[in-house]
């Protein structure tokens, strides 16, 4: 916290030079504006830093990812946008070293660039991670029974809900979303919190309220599991998945760990099979999936609920029959484009199936962008997901 201390008090007095230099002689107006929006910003900025600092409350309580969610925007949108400013304004200085004075071009470019940078951050965070997609997609299977035609699945994944702390009712209206799309089946890919259980904050009384026909499932996702957070013991860790199971069972989910369970939809049996995800990346561990699909075999149709898409790369296509995984996990990195034609974002490089539908043969794969936002409070041109599967007879 030392460190960060020290660079942000360093960029404030470098930004406040450069206004000075670039602004004060020629556009004292514009100087006086804009070091008024400057210093508001760095007061709301180190209020949030303080109050981080001086946090002695339980780490995973919501309020505290709140917290630390907000800071973390706070420097992607100010301190990131400042820093570019800086590079190009000191740059000018360096060159002109020897004249005197700074390359007014190189820091007008650096002052736009900033403000584009600012307001495509603060759009991503009061729009964009609310702005809720309902993404429909129809899965055709050659070998589909008769009464599994037509069976409509609602996917959610990556609820994050620390992330819609003050903002429940948001949550609320996506089960009221969920409610009027008439699911037969609701399917969740894991990662209801961040760090710990604590996180889920009452969220269980909202999350009940969604019903799909036939059921609800979920199976655990590697934040499930309190991977990242920073004061667990082991035992700590399993009083953790004790209270999160029940949590997500009083949400009306059934948790499959590794574990499979048969509905019956007319004459048809539906194998709904989860496999938990552990670890962090790249070292991404997966639970048994051939423990979990023991007593499968008499099924019409195998539904795999596996968090982390790579799964289904190494484990499943081609070396299983099952015909449908969920996964979710990726968030499409919160950035990149999406639209009906092209669909690019960071994650490809991590992930090569990052969101949508994929297949090889009739093994089909649907990646969930998810629902909620980890670290950083925004979504920039990568809108939160509910996914729509039908699954119609070929």
């Amino acid at each position: 916290m030392m460190l960060l201390l020290i660079i942000l008090a360093s960029i404030e007095i470098l930004t406040y030079v450069l206004f000075r230099q670039h602004l004060y002689d020629k556009y004292r107006t514009w100087y006086y504006i804009v070091t008024l929006f400057n210093g508001l910003l760095s007061i709301w900025l180190w209020l949030l830093f303080i109050e981080v600092l001086l946090y002695r409350g339980l780490f995973d309580m919501p309020d505290h990812i709140w917290l630390l969610m907000n800071l973390a925007g706070m420097l992607f949108a100010v301190i990131f946008p400042r820093i570019l400013m800086i590079m190009l304004h000191y740059t000018g200085r360096i060159i002109r070293a020897k004249t005197g004075g700074h390359i007014r071009s190189l820091t007008s470019t650096g002052i736009a660039i900033a403000i584009c940078a600012f307001l495509i951050i603060t759009s991503g965070t009061l729009i964009g991670r609310y702005n809720v997609k309902t993404e429909y997609t129809e899965i055709k299977l050659k070998e589909l029974d008769d009464d599994l035609n037509g069976l409509k699945i609602v996917h959610l994944s990556d609820l994050h809900l620390a992330s819609f702390y003050h903002n429940h009712k948001r949550v609320e209206k996506v089960m009221e979303e969920i409610n009027s799309l008439k699911p037969d089946l609701i399917i969740n890919t894991g990662d209801f919190i961040s760090y710990g259980w604590r996180e889920f904050d009452r969220f269980d009384t909202i999350l009940t309220k969604a019903r799909g026909r036939y059921g609800n499932f979920t199976s655990l996702g590697n934040h499930d599991f309190g991977t990242y957070h920073p004061y667990f013991t082991e035992a700590d860790r399993g009083n953790h998945l004790l209270l999160l199971n029940k949590y997500l069972e009083s949400s009306g989910y059934t948790v499959l760990n590794d574990t499979s369970q048969l509905v019956t939809i007319g004459d048809a049996t539906v194998a709904i099979i989860g496999v938990s995800a552990k670890g962090s990346f790249p070292h991404i561990t997966h639970g048994d999936l051939q423990r979990a699909i023991k007593g499968t075999d008499i099924s019409d149709l195998k539904i795999l609920l596996s968090h982390d898409p790579n799964h289904w790369i190494n484990e499943v296509k081609g070396k299983t029959d099952i015909e449908l995984t969920l996964a979710g996990h990726t968030h499409g990195m919160q950035i990149g484009i999406t639209t009906k034609k092209f669909r690019w974002s960071p994650a490809i490089f991590f992930y090569p199936y990052w969101n949508g539908l994929y297949n090889e043969g009739d093994q089909f794969l649907y990646v969930n962008r998810g629902l909620g936002s980890l670290g950083i409070p925004f979504r920039i041109w990568m809108p939160p997901e509910i996914t729509v599967i039908t699954l119609v007879k070929d």
